[in-house]
């Protein structure tokens, strides 16, 4: 089948799914006007990535089927406006409150990440403080990489800023992750590179307090 065809079919599936609630093989395979062979090797594919949950139910007459509803991890391959609804916050945050109030809210912020991070730096070295970082910067989205340079530093890249939108309009994100950079690292750290200032990525040149 058409690769094309195949991604089209999976898509109008999850959307059956979202907007009708759970449906036996049967039941998708009429709506959709495919053989049930075909949906069955949707389902599998989608049940092997967790995103679905099957029920088996039993019937008035004839043998109990299987019915197919969306999991939980189906939820974030649909549309979400989670940074809008952020920025609008933030907005009408800046506009009863004024600028004080945005700027502890980010400080806020940075002081629960350092607490949720810190005990992970517990007795590491520079370079083992940094490869965390890196870690759990990763699990956060942002695809990092790092690498030594020169003789006492390392070069810390960020590829990709999940809070771009809000970084572009309020500096304090990058100010704050500047700081909590530096604390969890208990290093000197400087920012060469940044998304939100229209580079490539965010660089960020690390080596030890003097």
């Amino acid at each position: 089948m058409n690769p094309a065809l195949e991604t089209s079919t999976r898509k109008v599936i999850l959307a059956m799914l979202k907007t009708q609630g759970p449906l036996s093989v049967h039941e998708m395979s009429k709506q959709l006007g495919i053989t049930e062979m075909a949906v069955r090797r949707h389902i599998h594919s989608m049940e092997k990535e967790d995103l679905l949950v099957t029920t088996l139910v039993r019937q008035a007459m004839g043998r109990p089927t299987n019915v197919y509803a969306l999991a939980p991890k189906a939820d974030e391959l649909f549309p979400k406006k989670y940074m809008q609804l952020t920025l609008d916050l933030l907005g009408e945050l800046l506009e009863d409150q004024g600028q004080d109030t945005i700027e502890r809210l980010f400080e806020g912020r940075q002081g629960k990440l350092e607490s949720r991070y810190q005990p992970r730096m517990q007795g590491l070295t520079l370079e083992e403080r940094i490869a965390e970082l890196a870690t759990i910067q990763n699990e956060n989205g942002y695809m990092v990489d790092w690498a030594p340079s020169g003789e006492d530093a390392y070069v810390f890249n960020e590829h990709n800023c999940p809070i771009a939108q809000v970084a572009n309009d309020y500096g304090q994100a990058c100010q704050c992750e500047l700081a909590l950079f530096r604390n969890l690292l208990d290093a000197k750290v400087e920012r060469t590179e940044c998304l939100a200032k229209g580079a490539s990525k965010c660089v960020y040149i690390i080596s030890q307090n003097k």
